[in-house]
């Protein structure tokens, strides 16, 4: 019987070619050098065509432009090996910004923020095939490809913002949804010379997340729809999740097959605030105790048949990540670091670093809020759930230093 790695280059050209999921394609390639360099990589996304700037305009030659990048998240856990013992925690969370493929960044899961610098003795290279590795999710963002100081105010730089970006990826390209700075939704198919406006009545909506193949976008009130685009119509919206009043931002989060809102309530001043710390420099953390603060959150499973929302008091063995530019879930059994589920980790600059944490956690602050008991605070206050994402654990690094940047991730 032959060697699998003597299979035929074009064979295992072929085979590859019928592996849908980005994780079992990677783990394909990382069998063996000969079936590596039988398959080039998969091209990500990321689009170098430029995307028109206002709604209605289109694409100009003299205008800013903007790509589209996908950054997906990886939970890495223990070698079998090694997984029984006593010193080394469990998965390791990560989210890898590919962009240069001769040294890619490791990002803070929950944001775009850098965690640098690396240790002396993390691996030059990481081999999927040594780990276990299971994708949670990926992050889409619309970057900027090119700068042209041409804007007429501010007003016009404005409207280039985008908040978080759903993509449908299709056989001939891809379809995305994202948020307006007005509020409204908007969409666009690649190749179109312009974006399709939402044009509806709500109030200005939070969130757009893709589920089972179809869209979906939530309202400041909590109102959820379904978003459709037909070939040469406008977008249609279907009604799935009427409003629910209360807190300030909601989040779409899809978690073991359901689609959750996540409903986040705020509040602004310093002294009586949790975690206020009377001996911090007044001006050096002036924007962690003077800007918003996250106090709560509320959870919300979607029944479509009745079109509501339905309170979740309970996630059981369920953790929430609420970022930046994404949202994701993993159960407490998969990521198997000595913490509990039922909880909720988000992004706050209000729970940046403190002296208790030795400066670990500066800009990049994360809080934890416990749905068991309403409890919250800084991710360094919580046993078990910061080793989640730094520092690397130790089973992952080299014995010796090798002062080296991670240059490529053999997945």
């Amino acid at each position: 019987m032959a060697e699998w790695s003597q299979l035929p280059r074009e064979l295992v050209d072929l085979i590859s070619k019928h592996l849908s999921s980005e994780i079992d394609f990677l783990r394909f390639r990382s069998v063996c050098s000969s079936w590596r360099s039988s398959v080039p990589p998969k091209p990500y996304p990321n689009s170098p065509s430029r995307f028109p700037i206002l709604p209605n305009n289109g694409i100009a030659e003299n205008s800013w432009g903007f790509k589209l990048t996908k950054t997906p998240l990886y939970l890495i856990t223990p070698p079998t090996q090694t997984a029984s013992s006593d010193n080394n925690h469990g998965g390791w969370i990560i989210k890898l910004d590919r962009e240069n493929p001769q040294r890619m960044r490791l990002l803070n899961p929950l944001s775009r923020s850098q965690f640098k610098p690396l240790p002396s003795n993390f691996p030059k290279n990481l081999d999927s095939s040594q780990y276990p590795i299971l994708e949670l999710g990926q992050e889409y963002t619309l970057q900027f490809i090119k700068y042209r100081p041409r804007a007429n105010s501010i007003a016009d730089a404005g409207n280039l913002y985008m908040e978080k970006v759903a993509v449908r990826l299709e056989e001939d390209g891809f379809l995305l949804l994202t948020i307006h700075v007005s509020g409204k939704l908007v969409m666009y198919r690649s190749g179109d010379t312009k974006w399709s406006i939402v044009d509806d009545s709500s109030l200005p909506y939070d969130d757009v997340i893709l589920k089972d193949g179809n869209f979906y976008a939530v309202d400041n009130t909590g109102k959820g729809v379904l978003v459709k685009l037909s070939d040469g119509s406008a977008p249609e919206l279907t009604i799935v999740g009427q409003s629910v009043f209360g807190g300030d931002k909601k989040f779409l989060v899809e978690s073991c097959g359901e689609l959750l809102m996540v409903d986040k309530y705020l509040s602004i001043g310093p002294e009586d605030d949790l975690g206020y710390n009377e001996n911090v420099e007044f001006y050096e953390e002036f924007d962690c105790y003077m800007s918003e603060r996250t106090v709560k959150f509320k959870v919300y499973k979607l029944d479509g048949d009745m079109q509501r929302w339905v309170e979740v008091t309970d996630l059981e063995d369920r953790i929430l990540f609420v970022g930046d530019n994404c949202t994701f879930s993993a159960l407490v059994s998969e990521v198997d670091c000595g913490c509990k589920g039922n909880c909720i980790l988000f992004t706050d600059q209000y729970f940046c670093s403190t002296e208790d944490d030795g400066g670990l956690w500066k800009n990049h602050g994360i809080g934890v809020f416990n749905l068991d008991n309403g409890s919250i605070g800084p991710i360094s206050s919580y046993n078990g759930y910061a080793e989640l994402f730094w520092p690397p654990p130790s089973w992952i690094c080299s014995p010796q230093p090798i002062d080296a940047e991670l240059n490529e991730l053999k997945i």
